[in-house]
Order: structure tokens, then C-alpha cells, then sequence
């Protein structure tokens, strides 16, 4: 079968020529050191990204996937936050918990958030992380697994 290709007819497509819903731009990060805290107060995973959205009324849709999360002994779980720049914009509890002192490393946990910046200007979006109870290991990359935090501008 024969390749087709379109010739430039000095047609230019814009971000604001496409429909709503349109995925405009794709920014992902990485981290993969082994962090750890028995703090109930949240401290940074290193998983961070950055973007600049083209327009303050597009939407960021935001899915973080952390690997190697879990909890050690004592009964508590693992807390995990999204963050743009100072403000949370989602929080999840109770990850690993077991109502026991067992050790309990879950593996990947997935976060999904549809935000709306409202600015033009370059945002950084990155995650957090705590033990629930303050008395017991909270992991993340575990094993220095790899985690991704991937950021997509989507048309308003």
C-alpha cells in the first residue's frame, strides 16, 4: 500500500482552531529515588512536572501513577497529594492501611485530576506524601521504581 502525503497548502493550524476537548500539549516527569517519612506532616515525593498553558479557560488534566507505595508496621496507611504550585487540588487517604501492624507495600497507585489553573503563566504541578498516624514508615518508589506524573493542556 502506498504512503499518502499531504502537501502544505500554507494552511496553519492554531490551539484556538481546534474543538473543545482537544489535547494541545503533553508534559510529562519522572522520579525514581525510594523516599520515606514517618511524619504526618506532608514532605515532596521529587515527582514533578511543569507547564504553561496557551490559555487561562483550558483545563490541565493531571494523572500522577506512584509506584511502589505502601506502609510499615504500626496501623496507619500512606497519605498521597497533587499540587499545583502551593495549592492542593486532590488528596488520597488510607492507601496500604490494614487496621493491623502489618507491613503493607500495595504497588502502583494512580491520581487523577482535571484542574483549571486560570493563568497563562508556567504552573508546576507535583506530589506529596505523609503517614497517616505519625508513628510508622509511609514508602513511595519503593525500591527506586518509577513513577510518572503526566500533565495534558486540554482545550476549553
Amino acid at each position: 500500500m502506498a504512503i499518502s502525503k499531504i502537501q502544505d497548502a500554507g494552511v496553519s493550524l492554531t490551539s484556538a482552531a481546534l474543538p473543545a476537548g482537544s489535547v494541545l500539549q503533553v508534559v510529562q516527569g519522572t522520579f525514581s529515588a525510594e523516599a520515606e517519612t514517618s511524619s504526618s506532616t506532608y514532605a515532596d515525593t521529587g515527582l514533578t512536572a511543569s507547564i504553561t498553558p496557551s490559555s487561562a479557560s483550558n483545563k490541565i488534566l493531571v494523572i500522577v501513577t506512584m509506584a511502589g507505595v505502601g506502609k510499615g508496621d504500626n496501623n496507619t496507611s500512606c497519605l498521597i497529594r497533587t499540587l499545583r504550585d502551593a495549592t492542593v487540588i486532590d488528596t488520597t487517604r488510607d492507601i496500604g492501611y490494614t487496621a493491623s501492624t502489618a507491613s503493607n507495600y500495595i504497588g502502583t497507585v494512580s491520581l487523577t485530576v482535571l484542574d483549571s489553573p486560570a493563568t497563562t503563566s508556567a504552573i508546576t504541578y507535583k506530589t506529596q506524601f505523609a503517614s497517616a498516624a505519625n508513628n510508622s514508615r509511609a514508602r513511595v518508589c519503593s525500591s527506586n521504581s518509577t513513577s510518572y506524573i503526566t500533565l495534558m493542556e486540554i482545550a476549553a
